[in-house]
């Protein structure tokens, strides 16, 4: 399974390197593969709390595409809210031929604007409740939310949750925990399932 994490310049790093961190251990099995990737080609991004870093490849045909958040809630001029006009058709486009699409905070409302939640289960950081109900979500208050190929996430560290959950469903529990020791992680298994 290749998972592709889609960064852009104000992304909040915890979003993505919470996930990063977990799939990366992942990754040693032959069940994954990584990469993280900008929307349109290799880019050089700076994060929301000015970390630097580069995603070496652009946004393919992944098995699974994970979207981060970040500057949405406070419309910074960089982040997910400034970038929705763009990021939401290309999520739109790539989303139909995935196993899955998931998202961390609010990643979800990019998933949204893209037309993927309406009439589903799915969370956000608790700011965003009210903004994930206006595009027709069924919001759940729980750190994760899995409805199959959808699957959300609260807010920021919740992304880790999420990796861990991931790796449980397609591999096992115990590869999932032994990750979560190696990271001296304590999993929070608040998962709402469809």
């Amino acid at each position: 399974m290749r998972i592709e994490i889609l960064v852009f310049d104000g992304v909040d790093e915890m979003d993505v390197m919470g996930p990063f961190e977990v799939w990366s251990h992942a990754s040693r099995r032959p069940e994954f593969e990584l990469a993280l990737v900008g929307l349109d080609g290799p880019a050089s991004v700076t994060g929301l709390h000015g970390l630097e870093f580069k995603a070496p490849e652009g946004l393919g045909t992944p098995d699974a595409l994970f979207v981060p958040g970040g500057g949405w809630m406070n419309r910074a001029e960089r982040g997910s809210w400034a970038q929705r006009a763009v990021l939401a058709p290309r999520i739109a486009e790539v989303a139909p031929h995935t196993q899955w699409i998931g998202s961390v905070c609010t990643g979800s409302i990019l998933l949204a604007e893209a037309g993927l939640v309406k009439g589903r289960p799915a969370t956000t950081n608790r700011g965003a409740w009210h903004e994930l109900e206006t595009f027709g979500a069924d919001v759940k208050h729980n750190r994760v939310v899995d409805d199959g190929d959808l699957v959300t996430a609260g807010g920021i560290t919740a992304g880790i949750d999420l990796a861990l959950h991931i790796v449980e469903r397609e591999v096992s529990a115990e590869v999932a925990d032994g990750i979560a020791a190696t990271m001296e992680y304590a999993r929070v298994r608040d998962v709402y399932r469809s």
